[in-house]
């Protein structure tokens, strides 16, 4: 049984679980934007006192943020199909547009999260 199936029947199960992780994104996107801007010369000084050391802290902080909101993004919108012969990875249309407009993809994505919400209600 591949791990797809395994996050499927687990949110299926616990679809309040979903919406958790989806609100933990969020939060953890606008607290760390909050916490940048409020705190904003105290960071700067610390970068400052060790560049060398520091600069590839704060980096790889903001990249393990980065990937922690949409690793909980991706646990939030998997979704189940009433057909259990449907694959479990699929991409959104806009990916598989071929332009690479930044407009589409965002307008592509938009739908597809739509489309999921549409499948819920």
């Amino acid at each position: 049984m591949s791990v797809c199936k395994n996050i499927k029947g687990f949110t299926r199960k616990h679809e309040w679980l979903a919406d958790l992780f989806a609100l933990m994104a969020v939060a953890i996107l606008f607290a760390s934007l909050y916490f940048v801007l409020a705190y904003h010369s105290p960071i700067l000084n610390w970068l400052f006192q060790n560049i060398l050391i520091n600069t590839p802290l704060a980096i790889g902080t903001l990249f393990f943020e980065i990937v922690l909101i949409f690793f909980l993004l991706n646990i939030s919108t998997v979704t189940y199909n009433e057909d259990e012969d449907v694959g479990c990875f699929h991409t959104f249309r806009g990916r598989n547009s071929g332009s690479g407009s930044l407009g589409k993809i965002f307008n592509g994505w938009l739908h597809h999260i739509e489309y999921l919400g549409k499948r819920h209600r």
